[in-house]
C-alpha cells in the first residue's frame, strides 16, 4: 500500500467518538460517510455501545470484528493517545484526528502533541490532523467523506490541502456555485505528521488528481517542499494560496538585503522557484483551477479573441500584451473563410468583432474557422447580449465546439446576468465561464505560465573550485573576538576567497602604508575606514573617493583620524583599505538574507544610493541553480542598463551569474552568514565585468 492508502482508500473506517446526538461531530461524521455511500464497512465506536445511524457501535476499537484501515477519532483530547495505543493493537494503519486541543491552544497541548506523535512513528501509522476538519476521497469505487463539512463533495479532479479546517469546510460547501469538484482532500490541521509536502508526493502519481490546490499558512520544510513541489509541478499543476503575508522575520535586519526582505518575499521565491503558481485570494484560486479543470496546456502564447461587441474585445486584447502574451496572427485562408460568411461591417483581423446582430451560427462557424488556424494557441468568446441572442445557447454551442476540439483551451466571457452562471453551476461544462475578459486572460497567463515552466530546462546546481578554509578562518577569528559583524576588510577578503571579483586593495594602519599602497596600485583610490565597531562607514566620513595624489591622500587621512577622534570612534578602527577607484555609472547590489522560516534568501538589483528607493530587486532562495541565477539578472528593471544601454559598455552577464551562484554557495557552505551585502557591485565602463567595491557580512552567534 502506498503511504496515505490506509486513509485516502480505507476499506473499512472506524469512527472512534461516533455519537447519537444530533449536530456533533461524531453524529455528523457517522451521517456524511452513509449519505456519500461510502463502499466499505463502517464501524462506530462508542463506550456505550448501541446503535448508531443504524449500525452496531462497539464499546473499544479492540471488539470491532473485522479488519480496520482508517479510524476517525472524534474524543476529547485526553483520550486520544491511549485511542492510538488501542489502534495500533487492533492493526489500524492510518488516523485522522478531528479532535482539538493540541499545540493550537499553548504549550501543555503542544506536549500532547509531541506525544501523539511520537506514538504514531513508533507504530509506523500515518496520521492526519490533529485539530481538521477530515478527509474525502471521490472515487467512485470508494466514495468517502470523512469530514463535518455541510455539503456533500462533488466529483471532479482537484487534490486540495488545507492548513485551515474551516476553510476547507467552506470551500466544500461552495463548489457547486464554482463549477468544480474534488478528486481528494485532505485537511492538515496542526499537521502533526501529514503536511502539504505528505499530500503532494501522494498525489505525485495518482491519476485521479488532475491539479493540485495548496492552502498553508506555513511551509514546515522548505528544502524539501521545493525538491517535491519542483518535480511535481513539472507533472501537473500546484496552485497555492499563501496566507500570512506581512513583513517578518529578517524585515528587522540591519542589511539593505533584509530590510526589504521579509517572510512574504522569502515565500514568493520558493514557491517561483517550485513552479506553483501563487494566487492571493480564494477568488482567484478556484478561477484558476476552473482553467485547468475545463483547459489543455496550451502549445503556445498566441490568443485570437472572439467577439460580437469592440469593447470588451479591446479590453481583452489589451489584457493579453500586458501579460506578454502575443495576438495570434491569423492567416489569410482564416481571414478569406472567416468573410464568407461574416457581414461585411464585421472585422476579421484578430480580435474577431462579428458585431452585434451576429446569430449563434456566425459563433459556431467563426469558432471552429479560428480553432484551425494554426497560429492559434488559445480562443477567447466574448458574449454579449444583444437582439434576443440566448447567453445559454450560445454557451452550449460553444461546449459543443469544444467537445469537437480539446486540443485547444478555449475560454468564454459571457457579460451576462447572474442567472447564467447559475444555471452553469447545474451543468456539465467543459469551458470556463467569467464574466470579464481580464478574468479569462488572467486564465490563460496562468495556463501560458504553466507551459513555461514545464518546457523550462532543471537548473543545474554549480560548484566552485574556491578557498573554503580561507574563508572559515576568517569568520572564526571574527566570532573569537565575540564580533558577529566582520570588518569591511575580513568581508571583501572572504569575497575574495569565493572567487568574486573585488576592488584591487591593501590594508594600511598609518598614513606612510596608506600612501605606498596607493602609489603601487595606481592613482585615484578610494579610502575606506575598516573599524571592529562601525559597520556603517559613510554615516562616520569614512568613505573618500576619488584620490587623485599622494598629497590628497595624506590630507584625507589625517581628516579621517581627526573626525573619528571627535567622535570617540577611533578606539575601534583598524586601518584603512586603499582601493583602486572602479570607474562606472551603473551600480548593482547582490546580497543574502536570513528569514528564520525559509532560510537564506538572495537578493539581486539595482544599487547604490538607489536600492532603497527604487527598490527594483529580485529574489530566491538558495542554493541557487544556473536558472535561478539568469533569472534574477534578467528579472530587474535595470537589465536594460546591463545590456548597454546609450552606448555603455554590455554588462559581462554571465560573470554576474557567476557572483550569484560562488555566494550561493557560500551561504551554502557557511549557514551562520545571517546577512551579506555587496553594495555596490559596479560593472565597469571598461569591460563590463561586475567587481565588488564594498563587502558587508553579518554572522549568528
Amino acid at each position: 500500500m502506498n503511504n496515505l492508502d490506509s486513509i485516502m482508500k480505507p476499506r473499512a473506517i472506524a469512527v472512534i467518538g461516533a455519537s447519537t446526538r444530533a449536530h456533533t461531530i461524531g453524529s455528523d461524521i457517522m451521517k456524511r460517510l452513509q449519505e456519500y455511500g461510502f463502499t466499505g464497512e463502517i464501524y462506530p465506536v462508542n463506550p456505550k455501545g448501541g446503535v448508531i445511524e443504524g449500525l452496531q457501535a462497539y464499546t473499544s476499537i479492540l471488539d470491532v470484528p473485522g479488519k480496520v484501515d482508517l479510524a476517525i477519532i472524534v474524543v476529547n483530547a485526553k483520550f486520544v493517545l491511549s485511542t492510538i495505543d488501542q489502534c495500533h493493537q487492533k492493526g489500524v494503519g492510518g488516523l485522522c484526528v478531528i479532535s482539538a486541543g493540541f499545540k493550537e491552544t499553548g504549550p501543555q497541548g503542544a506536549e500532547l502533541e509531541k506525544a501523539l506523535l511520537e506514538k504514531v512513528r513508533g507504530y509506523g501509522m500515518r496520521c492526519v490532523g490533529p485539530n481538521c476538519l477530515g478527509v474525502v476521497n471521490t472515487h467512485p469505487s470508494i466514495r468517502m467523506d470523512g469530514c463535518f463539512a455541510e455539503s456533500l463533495p462533488q466529483r471532479g479532479g482537484i487534490g486540495f490541502v488545507s492548513q485551515s479546517g474551516a476553510l476547507g469546510g467552506g470551500i466544500l460547501n461552495i463548489l457547486k456555485d464554482l463549477n468544480l469538484g474534488f478528486a481528494q482532500f485532505i485537511s492538515i490541521g496542526n499537521q502533526a505528521d501529514v503536511n502539504a509536502e505528505t499530500a503532494m508526493q501522494y498525489w505525485e502519481n495518482e491519476d485521479d488528481v488532475k491539479q493540485i490546490l495548496l492552502y498553508m499558512e506555513s511551509i514546515q520544510n522548505p528544502a524539501n517542499f521545493r525538491e517535491l513541489a519542483t518535480r511535481i509541478s513539472k507533472k501537473k499543476p500546484i496552485l497555492a494560496l499563501k496566507a500570512g503575508r506581512s513583513a517578518a522575520g529578517a524585515s528587522a535586519a540591519s542589511s539593505h538585503t533584509g530590510s526589504l526582505a521579509g517572510a512574504d518575499k522569502a515565500a514568493n521565491a520558493l514557491l517561483r522557484q517550485s513552479g506553483v503558481i501563487r494566487e492571493y485570494s480564494l477568488e482567484n484560486l478556484f478561477a484558476t483551477a476552473k482553467v485547468f479543470d475545463n483547459c489543455p496546456i496550451p502549445k503556445g502564447d498566441r490568443v485570437a479573441i472572439i467577439t460580437n461587441s469592440g469593447g470588451p474585445g479591446i479590453m481583452a486584447t489589451d489584457a493579453v500584451s500586458e501579460y506578454g502574451m502575443k495576438m495570434a496572427q491569423l492567416s489569410e485562408e482564416t481571414k478569406d473563410k472567416l468573410r464568407s460568411f461574416l457581414p461585411a461591417a464585421a472585422s476579421v483581423k484578430n480580435p474577431v468583432d462579428m458585431i452585434a446582430s451576429a446569430p449563434i451560427e456566425h459563433y459556431k462557424q467563426t469558432l471552429e474557422t479560428v480553432l484551425a488556424d494554426d497560429q492559434v494557441d488559445m480562443v477567447v468568446v466574448i458574449y454579449l447580449p444583444f437582439l434576443g441572442l440566448k447567453d445559454i445557447d450560445v454557451a452550449k454551442a460553444v461546449m459543443e465546439i469544444k467537445a469537437k476540439h480539446p486540443e485547444k483551451p478555449i475560454v468564454g466571457v459571457f457579460m451576462t446576468t447572474s442567472e447564467f452562471f447559475a444555471k452553469l453551476s447545474d451543468m456539465q461544462v467543459n469551458v470556463p465561464f467569467f464574466m470579464y475578459a481580464e478574468q479569462a486572460v488572467d486564465g490563460l497567463n496562468r495556463l501560458n505560465e504553466q507551459r513555461q515552466w514545464v518546457e523550462k530546462p532543471v537548473g543545474q546546481a554549480v560548484s566552485f573550485d574556491v578557498d573554503r578554509d580561507r574563508a572559515r578562518s576568517i569568520m572564526q577569528a571574527s566570532l573569537a573576538d565575540g564580533r558577529a559583524q566582520l570588518t569591511t576588510r575580513e568581508s571583501i577578503d572572504v569575497l575574495d576567497a569565493y572567487g568574486i571579483r573585488v576592488c584591487r586593495s591593501g590594508f594600511a594602519t598609518d598614513e606612510e602604508e596608506a600612501v605606498a599602497l596607493a602609489n603601487q596600485i595606481g592613482y585615484p583610490v578610494v579610502m575606506k575606514m575598516t573599524s571592529k565597531t562601525t559597520s556603517h562607514k559613510t554615516d562616520v566620513g569614512g568613505v573618500r573617493v576619488n584620490i587623485q595624489s599622494a598629497d590628497e591622500l595624506r590630507a584625507q587621512y589625517r581628516d579621517l583620524i581627526e573626525k573619528l577622534r571627535e567622535r570617540g570612534l577611533l578606539d575601534g578602527l583598524e586601518g584603512v583599505i586603499i582601493q583602486e577607484m572602479v570607474k562606472g555609472s551603473r551600480e548593482m547590489v547582490c546580497g543574502v538574507a536570513t528569514d528564520p522560516q525559509y532560510g537564506h534568501m538572495m537578493m539581486f538589483g539595482l544599487g547604490g544610493v538607489f536600492i532603497e528607493v527604487m527598490k527594483d530587486v529580485t529574489f530566491r532562495m538558495a542554493p541557487l541553480t544556473d536558472i535561478d541565477a539568469q533569472e534574477m539578472i534578467r528579472g530587474v528593471k535595470a537589465y536594460k542598463l546591463l545590456e548597454g544601454a546609450r552606448g555603455t559598455t554590455p554588462a559581462q552577464l554571465d560573470q554576474l551569474e557567476s557572483v550569484l551562484l560562488r555566494l550561493s554557495q557560500l551561504v551554502t557552505d557557511f549557514p551562520e552568514i545571517e546577512e551579506l551585502d555587496i553594495n555596490p557591485l559596479i560593472i565597469s565602463e571598461k569591460n563590463g565585468e561586475g567587481i565588488a567595491v564594498d563587502g558587508r557580512i553579518k554572522l549568528k552567534i
